[in-house]
């Protein structure tokens, strides 16, 4: 059987979609370009005349009928998630084809659960939200490191980012999550999700040479929280991110990430160092690269290919460590995109 090679990809023209679109590309997939705004489809799809371009709109189901029509999967980019993630699913679930999607919002990634857990796994459909940098990343380094262990007493994330320039769609979809939570703050702690409102905590982290020893901002939670929490046992999810990212993160007129090779990265690298604890044993894993918008592309782009080849572990909602191997998929990226250290 030869297997169909045609991705849909909406919010194609936006600066994660880009980098989706050409991994597909470079694998040798097909992607469909798919957004809301037709002028800046067809901008970026002059660089791929041979690719085709269906416009749709979240609030016209028939147009993300046509996007979808003939495609293997369906890979969301456009944010803010809260506002795209419902309808193209169900555009998915019209088309009985899996969805994945970048969104890093925790509340959008929470609705995915608890909205179409029962749904996509009664039409046997597979949904992966959360497979980027964050959310995805996170999660695999997590379930790699926790290996055999059943239960841990805790499992912390670093983020050691040199920069962050936000683009239009983070500071967008920052805003809309903090509308939500009323500006409260999110963390994971005694086995459930709560809100807080007092400042986030300063602390340190060492990270693995050559970053080293870092101021960090703690409670720093991001959709790996919600991944990890969904599948590891633990009663305590940690998180921290440096503080410098933070700062610029934070800035009110902040710069867009500028290009400084041919793919389109920025010069920002990162570091995510994942400790899981079990009384007085820890293991530890770690990713580094280039560029925290550009790694979500083969991130979503490996997990699609292994979900239309079925290398999936089960249907309905399910997170990036559920649903795949995490060392053979972290290690499936390790020559071309991430340096790895595994436990």
């Amino acid at each position: 059987m030869t297997l169909n090679r045609t991705v849909a990809v909406f919010g194609a023209y936006g600066h994660t979609g880009r980098f989706v679109v050409s991994e597909l590309v470079r694998r040798g997939w097909r992607p469909v370009m798919s957004g809301r705004d037709a002028s800046k489809l067809n901008a970026f799809g002059a660089a791929y005349p041979e690719l085709d371009i269906r416009p749709a709109s979240t609030d016209d189901p028939d147009s993300l009928d046509r996007a979808l029509a003939g495609a293997a999967a369906v890979i969301n980019c456009a944010g803010p998630f809260a506002r795209t993630s419902a309808p193209v699913i169900e555009a998915a679930l019209r088309a009985r084809i899996p969805y994945l999607d970048v969104a890093a919002e925790i509340e959008a990634n929470l609705d995915t659960f608890e909205q179409y857990a029962d749904r996509a796994r009664d039409a046997g459909i597979v949904i992966v939200p959360a497979m980027a940098f964050f959310g995805g990343l996170g999660d695999l380094l997590a379930t790699a490191a926790m290996g055999d262990w059943v239960a841990a007493d805790e499992i912390c994330i670093a983020y050691g980012l040199s920069s962050w320039r936000p683009t239009h769609g983070t500071r967008v979809t920052g805003q809309v999550s903090r509308q939500r939570r009323d500006g409260r703050r999110i963390v994971f702690t005694k086995g459930q999700m709560a809100f807080r409102t007092d400042a986030a905590p300063l602390a340190e982290w060492t990270f693995p040479a050559p970053l080293g020893r870092q101021p960090v901002v703690g409670e720093f939670t991001m959709a790996d929280t919600v991944t990890i929490s969904r599948h590891l046992r633990t009663p305590e999810i940690r998180s921290y991110m440096t503080a410098g990212a933070v700062k610029d993160l934070s800035d009110p007129n902040p710069s867009l990430p500028a290009a400084v090779d041919g793919s389109g990265r920025s010069a920002q690298t990162f570091l995510v160092e994942v400790v899981v604890r079990s009384g007085d044993n820890e293991r530890r894993a770690a990713a580094s690269g280039q560029d925290i918008y550009a790694i979500s592309a083969p991130l979503v782009v490996e997990a699609a290919t292994r979900v239309v080849s079925g290398l999936v572990h089960g249907t309905g909602v399910i997170t990036a460590g559920e649903a795949f191997d995490a060392r053979d998929f972290l290690e499936s990226l390790g020559q071309q995109h991430l340096s790895l250290e595994m436990p």
